[in-house]
């Protein structure tokens, strides 16, 4: 098995790429070691001295570390994800989907909203997951549109660039109520 690397916009994260389905219809993240006990990967991963989170993507896995150097912390990812996908154990434990908690936006503005979720979806998230985060729509209400940032995209130093400069001029451009972005 041959698992390629990538270096993220953000400094503390690490893409790994196994060359295989890691969550193909849905995306997970988890911040703490405890979160990640639903996941045989996600614990091995937070196995690692220094591992801070784990984001599972559909063909990706961005690991945030807390201090330690990639150099030393590496190797250590790179043998927990090939162990996990030797053992064949499921990528999640349990069947049931994270919720993020139920969105929110007016019925009036029920085509506005569908035409955001167009566009992130289309748009924004596949750029996003090029990077080794996600991003996906919370709400909307007085013409501010709120996202959910996760995996390289949380804590990144370019995310505020990368929501006020990039998605949120897409999202004016094509959606004229649309005033600001802001992140949940």
């Amino acid at each position: 098995m041959f698992i390629q690397t990538e270096e993220t916009p953000n400094p503390a994260t690490l893409k790994f790429l196994p060359g295989r389905d890691v969550l193909p219809a849905d995306t997970r993240d988890f911040r703490t070691a405890e979160e990640a006990a639903s996941s045989p990967l996600a614990e091995r991963i937070f196995a690692v001295d220094g591992v801070a989170g784990v984001f599972l993507g559909q063909d990706f896995i961005t690991v945030t570390k807390d201090g330690a150097e990639w150099q030393h912390m590496k190797p250590a990812v790179l043998g927990a994800i090939m162990e996990h996908y030797l053992s064949g154990e499921p990528v999640l434990a349990d069947a049931h989907e994270e919720e993020d908690g139920d969105e929110f936006f007016d019925n009036a503005d029920s085509e506005t909203v569908g035409m955001i979720k167009e566009l992130i979806e289309t748009r924004v998230r596949p750029a996003v997951a090029n990077d080794g985060g996600d991003i996906t729509f919370k709400g909307f209400k007085n013409g501010i549109v709120f996202l959910n940032m996760r995996g390289a995209c949380a804590g990144c130093p370019s995310s505020t660039a990368t929501l006020k400069h990039g998605i949120e001029n897409l999202l004016r451009h094509f959606v004229p109520d649309v005033q600001e972005v802001r992140p949940v």
